[in-house]
């Protein structure tokens, strides 16, 4: 089992590439603490793992919450070897809409404010709440979702591209920042994924989503995960600062 014993947190694992990451990390010895603000999913995907998971209700823009939620794990457990900073939210739109010369839409400062502070701030929060940890315990794991848009850009997702490629660069700051410290830290860079969400468009949308993938098919939840797995892993023992792609070759434009 190539995480036997280890305590894993997984932010946003209440569902889609979350839940898979903390059934896939359970399913390898690992003691998964979810975390999530869905409380009933939360409970559920934690009861569906059975004794190796637990939930907790947590807000990850919340500074205060998130350092209260880290030490009891600590508390708990005695350390923390692996986070996945896997929480995130979408409030797509075109930075402004122009029709006729005259501005009809553009992207609301809430918008925008609300996807910095959860798919930015959330990981910078959980991140340095966890590293004082494994600082002392000279050793860890920090694993940071970024996504295919992080480095190709997207139309119509400002906000969005922002933080994930925010969290690339954070993801090499830290892996040097933490590396003497016996930390590695990186970053995973899904495709088109098959989640509940992308699951609830439209057929002739998500057809147009496989054609831009030369494998063919958008990727499962369960194919994220085992990247994370791998990079938690002492296979990945020398990696460090890294950007895995996880995408079937996809190309991305407008």
């Amino acid at each position: 089992m190539r995480l036997k014993d280890k305590v894993c947190i997984v932010t946003g694992g209440a569902a889609g590439i979350g839940k898979a990451t903390a059934e896939r990390f359970a399913e390898e010895g690992a003691t998964v603490i979810i975390c999530d603000l869905n409380e009933e999913q939360g409970q559920k995907a934690a009861e569906a793992i059975g004794p190796a998971a637990t939930f907790v209700r947590v807000n990850v823009a919340d500074r205060q919450a998130v350092g209260e939620f880290v030490d009891g794990v600590v508390a708990k457990y005695g350390r923390v070897d692996v986070l996945v900073n896997n929480a995130g939210v979408l409030r797509d739109g075109t930075l402004v809409k122009v029709k006729d010369d005259v501005l009809v839409k553009q992207m609301s400062e809430a918008d925008f404010d609300l996807v910095i502070s959860v798919n930015l701030k959330g990981v910078f929060n959980c991140t340095q709440a966890v590293a004082p940890h494994m600082i002392r315990q000279k050793s860890g794991v920090i694993l940071n979702a970024s996504s295919i848009v992080g480095l190709d850009g997207n139309f119509g997702q400002t906000n969005y591209v922002a933080t994930k490629s925010a969290v690339i660069g954070m993801t090499k700051v830290w892996a040097r920042e933490l590396g003497r410290s016996g930390i590695r830290v990186n970053a995973v860079a899904p495709g088109f994924t098959s989640t509940e969400m992308i699951a609830s468009m439209p057929e002739n949308i998500l057809d147009g989503m496989k054609a831009r993938v030369p494998l063919g098919r958008l990727g499962e939840p369960r194919d994220i995960a085992n990247a994370y797995l791998f990079l938690a892993s002492d296979e990945a023992g020398y990696i460090s600062g890294e950007v895995l792609r996880v995408d079937g070759a996809i190309v991305v434009g407008t």
